[in-house]
């Protein structure tokens, strides 16, 4: 357990150094947020883009591996919203986008860096496969949930409209868009083209550590504790335990594709969860609150699920 906690610690002192650094004035609001969008906009698109350029399509894109992950991912969703709405009485749109606040895994800041680190880069082939679909189906989820469950939602069209937006002017989307047109195209690229990807593709992970500390300062813990201790309990332990059973009980999978369905359910609230509800104006502080404390918690969260996986192969 001890040793696993060392394997992943350098992924957070990373965010720690980025948050001290902001926290500090080294780093000004404006300044972490130009970091982010390089981070966001360029480094990390590139990197998703020469990763799935090179996938083994075939290999990686295993039916079972996405219904063990993305059966996890969508009953945290659904709990989470009918615990707010029910127990902690919220309003529709507020109980959806809590739901959210538990449904969007760091599969990208969070995901890649650890699993890398614990297993090795072959690790994270199916890993990007996960993260292919990940954020056109929790978008597609949680904004379509949210224009029927919200008073004055907008027309079909109108939702219909907003998924592809919210979706494709995502810059992560489009990497990975352009990165299966290259796969799926057989195309080939000279090296004057790989070489600059390659470059920005080193510097991507480091940075956007960095850069999620120094945004983590501006997160404020609000009021709705218990419900964010409720969304946490979902998405750090219920959405990985499920992704377990279904991996080894129910399809008996692999262990290079058990661990990746596992541990990138296991991955904190991503960042994306504060963009949703900001949107929409509802639940903002449960968001807050999942991403701050759930980025300090998975350290140690993240750590017992790679010993379940230790002492279960």
């Amino acid at each position: 357990m001890l040793g696993n906690l060392q394997i992943i610690l350098p992924v957070f002192i990373l965010i720690g150094a980025g948050y001290l650094a902001t926290r500090q004035k080294m780093f000004s609001a404006e300044q972490v947020d130009a970091v982010m969008k390089f981070a966001q906009g360029f480094a990390l698109p590139c990197l998703l883009f020469s990763a799935v350029a090179k996938l083994d399509i075939e290999a990686s894109f295993q039916p079972q591996l996405l219904i063990s992950f993305y059966t996890g991912n969508t009953t945290v969703f659904i709990l989470g919203a009918l615990i707010a709405r029910f127990i902690f009485k919220r309003p529709p749109g507020a109980s959806v986008a809590v739901g959210f606040s538990g449904m969007f895994a760091n599969t990208v800041l969070l995901g890649l860096p650890i699993i890398e680190r614990a297993y090795g880069p072959e690790a994270l082939q199916p890993v990007y496969a996960i993260i292919a679909v990940h954020v056109p189906y929790c978008y597609l989820i949680g904004i379509t949930t949210m224009e029927v469950a919200r008073a004055g939602g907008q027309s079909f069209g109108q939702t219909l409209m907003r998924i592809f937006k919210e979706i494709f002017r995502n810059s992560l989307t489009i990497g990975l868009l352009l990165g299966f047109i290259v796969n799926l195209g057989g195309i080939t690229l000279p090296s004057f083209i790989w070489s600059p990807i390659q470059m920005m593709v080193s510097a991507a992970i480091p940075i956007a550590l960095f850069s999620l500390g120094g945004v983590l300062v501006r997160y404020k813990l609000a009021d709705r504790i218990g419900e964010t201790i409720v969304v946490l309990g979902l998405k750090l332990f219920i959405h990985p335990g499920i992704a377990y059973v279904l991996a080894v009980h129910v399809f008996d999978m692999s262990f290079d594709l058990t661990r990746a369905a596992v541990l990138a359910a296991a991955m904190a609230p991503g960042v994306n969860v504060y963009l949703f509800a900001n949107i929409y104006d509802r639940a903002k502080g449960t968001a807050a609150n999942a991403v701050l404390l759930g980025t300090i918690t998975s350290l140690f969260s993240v750590s017992l699920w790679l010993y379940v996986l230790e002492i279960s192969f």
